[in-house]
């Protein structure tokens, strides 16, 4: 069966994404604002699952229509074929969100939608009730500026739920995030490597992931995986392919934070994704960074002054860092932040710098790039 696949992401991250599906092989890519489409079959879909680093989750879209009335929507609802991928005893709750639309009530607009799809579901089937005891097929819907797209999520738990990080310290970065920074970064195993703020490892996990071209979904279950009407065996042939894929080689990898409980966290973290013999998680003060390298990449995520840190002690933290990269060589920096006066407080302005959203923090991922010059 062929489907009409969408990938919803956070703002900024439609290009890289898209660039992940076009190195998957997918067909007819196309990135919106907060979405990337696609269109594949059963193996697709399940590759775009297992190997998708930076996506949020991978959809399938039923349709999509205008609707400025609860009448419309629930016309152009039932209108949809539902009945060619949800079975009689399929679970199907509805959510999703309203933006900037006429149809602004959540609730409604649920209540709505479900019922159109059990009135659909009723013509096909010829039965009056779903005992909805089956496999989940999760329905969600987006309406903005009145359009409406109607999905099934086949992922489950969002993508960013690799698996290896129960644990974490205060303000995570979400895996995703931090495989988009990687990625951004350009690192593909063949320089040396740090996080100077690595916290619970997040980053140094997701590239020395990156690193082994290793699929960051592979150990993980997915809701589609229980569905009857989908190829059972595709799931464990993608992961077979991904497996095939996977590189070994020689990496610098580090990740270094000041304090040791949180390195204690990102060890195991690491152990659990498979990656610990490759990381070199080390107590350090960045505000003392002094390594040596021919060539090297850093990508940092340090406390924004939000959450965990008064804005005066970030920006403390910022001044001596900066003082720290300009004295050092030949290392490339990628480092997010939401401080709006970041630059000033680093000491140097960025070279490039790229809108991107840390969950609902608007941040800037800004980019040195020419390695430092060892001069104050």
């Amino acid at each position: 069966m062929e489907y009409k696949l969408c990938v919803p992401c956070l703002l900024g991250l439609e290009g890289p994404i898209a660039d992940e599906l076009k190195r998957l092989d997918m067909d007819n890519v196309a990135a919106e604002n907060g979405r990337v489409y696609f269109t594949g079959d059963d193996a697709a879909l399940a590759r775009a699952n297992i190997n998708l680093r930076i996506g949020e989750r991978v959809l399938i879209e039923l349709g999509r229509f205008d609707a400025l009335s609860f009448d419309a929507l629930f016309e152009g609802t039932r209108a949809l074929p539902w009945e060619s991928l949800l079975p009689k005893d399929a679970a199907f709750p509805v959510k999703g969100y309203s933006l900037n639309s006429k149809l602004f009530s959540v609730s409604d607009c649920q209540k709505i939608i479900k019922k159109a799809i059990v009135e659909r579901l009723k013509s096909v089937y010829g039965i009056g009730w779903f005992p909805e005891t089956g496999p989940l097929y999760q329905v969600q819907f987006s309406i903005m500026k009145d359009r409406v797209s109607l999905c099934i999520d086949t992922s489950g738990d969002g993508l960013h739920k690799r698996g290896y990080r129960p644990a974490h310290n205060a303000a995570p970065l979400k895996e995703t995030m931090a495989a988009a920074m990687v990625k951004l970064s350009r690192y593909r195993g063949r320089e040396d490597f740090c996080d100077p703020f690595c916290g619970s490892g997040t980053i140094p996990i997701e590239a020395a992931l990156i690193a082994k071209n290793r699929a960051p979904g592979l150990y993980r279950r997915f809701t589609a995986m229980d569905w009857k009407n989908l190829d059972a065996s595709v799931w464990e042939q993608e992961r077979a392919l991904a497996r095939s894929k996977e590189f070994n080689g020689n990496y610098n990898i580090v990740g270094a934070d000041i304090d040791p409980r949180t390195l204690e966290l990102a060890k195991e973290n690491a152990r659990r994704a498979g990656v610990l013999d490759i990381i070199r998680f080390e107590q350090a003060d960045a505000m003392a960074f002094d390594r040596q390298t021919e060539r090297g990449i850093l990508v940092t995520n340090p406390p924004y002054g939000e959450r965990i840190m008064e804005k005066q002690e970030a920006e403390d933290l910022y001044r001596g860092f900066g003082r720290a990269y300009a004295q050092s060589r030949n290392w490339q920096l990628y480092l997010l932040s939401s401080h709006t006066e970041f630059e000033r407080c680093f000491g140097r302005p960025a070279d490039k710098k790229r809108k991107l959203y840390n969950g609902m923090i608007k941040c800037d991922l800004f980019m040195y790039l020419n390695k430092g010059d060892g001069k104050k």
